[in-house]
């Protein structure tokens, strides 16, 4: 038999071995010294050769091993009509062959297109690899109707989707977040690029979100405490209450450093992608660039510490001193229950002293800054029935649902859409 180019040959016999039931490989390739190129290839059964293991086979996960079998085929170019021909041909196997089961020998497992697009979507959508090699099974009729098994599914996911560098992904965040404009004039986004002209920041928001800000923009948690990709970047989100008292997601942002400069970026992108409109409350955590940033950014704004990780602390901070659990109790019926600021200021100073607590560092700082955490001095004002962020946490574990450690930041941005597009059909 003759054949156009060596590839020709080697699919012929990769075909004949999946009906007979055994795997190829290639044995041996010799080049010609001049031109390096191929002049002639042993391929044989994979069982070739022996070789003894100090394993026994039956402590094998595989124990398939050699076992001196002599099926080969030997190809060879011919000069004259620059085609290959077959040279040599051994049929006969020294170990039994299963057409049956050759569909699940690794060399005859393919996935079609169809299935590999509808992997794609799948995991674009959120849905794990297990779940999806489910559903191709139920599509199909059966595990024995797939010529794949869930393995496969895997690690074309890991090789094939998922494996980008760090550049490629950065690079598929701004074209990704580039169609999103062409297709939506009204989407949003900015990217800031440092000196080595790699990704920064970027902030973005949907249509949606812009429009949902114009009314229910005036109480908004902004929390940096969700880090779950693959770079471990810290994901900002600033998060409203709707009328119907639902988390709504106004913005998001990937940020390098959680430091004054990009801070008062994102701040500045997000104020001039809501029309100009600074929120009349917000509500952040103990970050101590934060006040220095909101009041350079929004100075009409009222800012407020989340109370929910301050009181969280209080038992790890006081956990050395004696009688720690009514320390602990005491401070919490003083913080919540404080009627005005004259009784708060009093009870204060009364427990601090009745504990001999004035030396301890933490709390003093807490009174200092007293007016950005204390219910009493704050709850005058409107704040939508938030003290703390846990809308945004909250909003993190939605996020749960499609993302995981080891996704890339453009599918981050990808399930953002998918995010706000699951919550505003629960909402209708």
């Amino acid at each position: 038999m003759t054949f156009h180019t060596l590839e020709d040959a080697s699919a012929f016999y990769k075909e004949y071995a999946k009906r007979v039931g055994f795997s190829t490989k290639i044995r041996n390739t010799n080049r010609c010294k001049e031109t390096k190129e191929i002049k002639n290839q042993l391929i044989t059964c994979n069982r070739e050769g022996k070789w003894t293991s100090e394993i026994p086979c039956v402590e094998k996960s595989n124990p398939t091993c050699g076992a001196n079998c002599p099926a080969r085929i030997y190809v060879h170019i011919v000069k004259k009509t620059l085609r290959w021909c077959i040279s040599k041909v051994v049929l006969n196997h020294s170990h039994p062959c299963c057409p049956d089961q050759s569909r699940m020998l690794p060399q005859h497992r393919e996935l079609s297109m169809q299935v590999r697009r509808t992997i794609e979507i799948n995991e674009e959508a959120g849905i794990r690899p297990n779940q999806t090699y489910k559903a191709l099974v139920a599509a199909a009729g059966g595990h024995n109707e797939l010529r794949f098994i869930e393995k496969d599914v895997r690690n074309f996911i890991t090789r094939d989707i998922r494996n980008v560098s760090e550049d490629q992904d950065a690079n598929g965040l701004g074209g990704y977040l580039y169609r999103m404009k062409e297709q939506n004039k009204d989407f949003f986004y900015e990217i800031a690029i440092d000196g080595d002209n790699r990704i920064k920041n970027v902030f973005w928001a949907d249509a949606r979100s812009r429009v949902a800000c114009e009314y229910f923009g005036d109480v908004v948690s902004f929390d940096t405490t969700y880090n779950k990709n693959r770079y471990d970047l810290p994901f900002a989100s600033f998060v409203g209450v709707n009328h119907h008292g639902h988390s709504i997601l106004l913005g998001c942002a990937v940020m390098k450093n959680e430091d004054i400069e990009s801070f008062k970026w994102l701040f500045d992108c997000w104020i001039r992608c809501m029309g100009g409109k600074a929120p009349k409350g917000i509500i952040t955590d103990q970050c101590p660039s934060m006040p220095i940033v909101i009041q350079h950014c929004m100075p009409t704004t009222m800012h407020r510490w989340c109370i929910w990780h301050i009181m969280k602390k209080v038992p790890q901070k006081l956990n050395g001193f004696k009688g720690h659990v009514d320390i602990e109790q005491e401070m919490s019926q003083i913080v919540w229950s404080s009627m005005s600021s004259v009784i708060f200021e009093r009870d204060w100073k009364v427990f601090i002293t009745k504990y001999e607590l004035g030396e301890n560092k933490w709390l003093s700082e807490l009174y200092v800054d007293r007016f950005l955490w204390v219910p009493m001095y704050l709850d005058v004002n409107f704040w939508a029935g938030m003290r703390s962020t846990q809308r945004s946490e909250s909003m993190h574990a939605f996020f749960n649902k499609f993302i995981t450690r080891r996704s890339f930041l453009i599918q981050l941005a990808k399930q953002y859409d998918n995010c706000l597009g699951d919550k505003e059909q629960k909402e209708r």
